[in-house]
């Protein structure tokens, strides 16, 4: 490194590589994200995929955009702007200059800018910087396809498979750019490559090219980055996505209940990789079936919970509203089933790779009859884990299907994840019928806490008919006597209210805030940065976020009635907002929402909220 290079101590940054959907952004950040993480950095991803299968090459509509915050702290969100741009083409720098601070580092591939690139990205002159009002010290041009192509051309490689490389290039001057060591990254393409090698050694090749290339050129101006780690909980962490976390946290759960994990599923965007990640674990017990339709994915799942096994059916949007009269099944039938929702931008196929959180009302209400069924929703890429263990507790414990929500933000960012002690995570202790009810027991006999015992296939003395038709409480044979259906509805009702969840806590000016930020699932970074924003410029705030939504917890009225003001923040028309004011009488917030399939953005929320205190 050149003497007059110093190394500039920083306590964050964000970087967003962007490209188009062939060129490995997805892969390029995911790499930059494990590296930081392995350093000690708290990091939070945002992977922004086109919603095309395959948008043409070069257009507008097919940039794919991975963004990163590297924190020495607590990184909470993606953050709203990033530091570097990479912009791999001329759609990407036209599509994504808008996310970039007006003082970032622009990386941009000088062989994807050709007159051809440019009017593909409907650019209208010869000098997309200058058209864009870019200035030209601030940006690191590189040929990186021509260089790629000198690297590797003793390799035997055709070209084609050369320029899949590309994105490494990036990589390794970002991670010179940021002081990374980027032996952790050979490590990581060595693992990912372990049956071919040969892409292994010519992707770490080119990293060691575009690593070297920032040494050499100094591109970076005056200073060299190195983002400090700061109160780190010692233990062995790993880049963990939300969709792999909650596949984790459900193999995790199977195994401290004694039991074999099924999943039932059908193949839906973004919820898909949960069941990729289970299928390749059968040597845990894990069983996965992808199924010819959502309807089978879901009722295979309810015959794996009656035969004893932790049930699971994983899904979307579009396949709740095609899971409902399974689930509604399995209420009545009282077994306990998970169903993962991970939403995405609706209604209908919608928007298929974004993200909302418009499905609340839906997995509270959205079957036929008296319904009852617990929801939780993930707070975070890692909390997925801890999510998906929590949905399984609670429907082996209470002899219900419970709906875990998590959202295409959540599923498909990631988190420096500390791997856990499962001997530090609470027991799972199903109902199993107990063996002094030989000959008395029925199929609806309930324990004291109102669940209904489990009597696994194969007991003797315990055989049994369950089904969809409702069931007399003593008996459990078929009954359409009123005052018995009755019975059952508010049993099944109470049975969901008396499970016990922790106390809604509240963050910042506990005692004396102004104002109360409420929201719940995967908008929590960005709230919990909002309130720290605010509490910075001097405002009293304060923030309470929901993860137990069914039931809510028991302290949620008085929390909600004790700031003067409230403002409930979703990605939705405010279905949140409405559950607590039919939950919580006299309860009337204030409204944030905003249906973009994007996550929010932290700066808008300050402006909307310093209105709400200055009002």
């Amino acid at each position: 490194m050149k003497e007059d290079v110093t190394v500039k101590h920083i306590d964050d940054v964000v970087v967003l590589f962007s490209g188009d959907s062939g060129d490995g952004m997805q892969l390029a950040g995911n790499i930059f994200s494990t590296v930081s993480a392995t350093l000690g950095n708290s990091i939070s991803t945002f992977p922004n995929y086109p919603a095309d299968i395959r948008a043409p090459q070069g257009s507008l509509t097919g940039v794919s955009g991975f963004k990163v915050h590297v924190s020495a702290d607590q990184s909470y969100t993606p953050g709203d702007q990033c530091d570097v741009l990479v912009a791999m083409n001329a759609a990407a720098l036209k599509t994504q200059y808008k996310q970039a601070k007006p003082n970032a580092t622009i990386i941009i591939d000088a062989d994807a800018f050709q007159a051809k690139d440019l009017e593909k990205a409907e650019f209208k002159t010869n000098d997309p910087l200058g058209e864009m009002g870019i200035d030209h010290d601030r940006v690191i041009i590189c040929h990186m396809t021509q260089m790629v192509k000198d690297c590797l051309s003793d390799t035997g490689m055709d070209v084609k498979s050369m320029l899949k490389c590309r994105n490494m290039f990036a990589l390794g001057l970002v991670c010179w750019l940021y002081s990374r060591d980027i032996e952790i990254a050979f490590n990581f393409l060595r693992e990912k490559f372990a049956k071919k090698p040969e892409i292994a050694e010519a992707n770490i090749r080119v990293i060691q090219a575009g690593y070297d290339f920032g040494h050499n050129t100094h591109s970076s101006a005056a200073n060299v980055y190195y983002i400090d780690a700061h109160n780190k909980q010692s233990g062995r962490y790993m880049d963990i996505t939300g969709n792999k976390a909650t596949a984790y946290g459900f193999i995790a759960a199977a195994e401290k209940a004694g039991l074999k994990l099924y999943l039932g599923s059908y193949p839906i965007t973004p919820a898909t990789d949960v069941l990729h990640e289970l299928a390749k674990h059968k040597s845990l017990g894990v069983t996965t079936v992808q199924c010819e339709d959502e309807i089978a994915g879901c009722a295979s799942s309810v015959g794996a919970a009656f035969a004893g096994a932790l049930a699971v059916t994983s899904t979307s949007g579009p396949g709740i509203c095609l899971k409902s009269e399974a689930m509604n099944l399995a209420v009545i039938m009282e077994l306990p089933l998970v169903v993962l929702d991970v939403q995405r931008g609706g209604p209908a196929t919608g928007l298929p790779t974004k993200s909302e959180q418009t499905d609340l009302l839906q997995v509270l209400f959205g079957r036929n009859g008296e319904s009852p069924m617990p929801v939780l929703a993930a707070t975070s890429p890692t909390d997925c884990f801890d999510a998906a263990y929590e949905a399984s507790k609670m429907a082996l414990e209470h002899m219900t299907p419970v709906v875990l929500l998590t959202d295409a933000f959540v599923a498909n960012g990631s988190g420096a994840f500390r791997l856990p002690d499962l001997n530090e995570y609470p027991a799972i202790n199903p109902p199993y019928v107990p063996e002094e009810l030989r000959g008395t027991w029925t199929p609806y006999q309930r324990n004291a806490e109102g669940s209904r015992y489990w009597a696994v296939p194969g007991r003797e003395g315990f055989t049994h008919i369950l089904g969809g038709l409702e069931k007399d409480n003593r008996t459990g044979v078929i009954s359409t006597d009123p005052e018995n259906h009755d019975l059952m509805t508010r049993l099944r009702q109470k049975k969901v209210d008396m499970i016990p969840v922790p106390d809604l806590h509240v963050a910042g000016d506990v005692d004396d805030a102004e104002l109360l930020i409420v929201g719940f699932g995967g908008t929590f970074g960005h709230l919990r940065e909002t309130m720290q924003t605010l509490r910075q410029q001097g405002h009293k705030v304060a923030h309470a976020h929901f993860k137990y939504i069914n039931p809510l917890p028991k302290n949620t009225a008085e929390i909600l009635k004790k700031y003067p003001k409230v403002v409930v923040a979703e990605q939705n028309m405010g279905q949140l907002a409405a559950f607590l004011r039919m939950k919580v009488d006299g309860f009337v917030p204030q409204q944030f929402n905003q249906v973009k399939g994007q996550p929010f953005v932290v700066n808008e929320l300050v402006t909307a909220f310093q209105n709400l205190l200055n009002a």
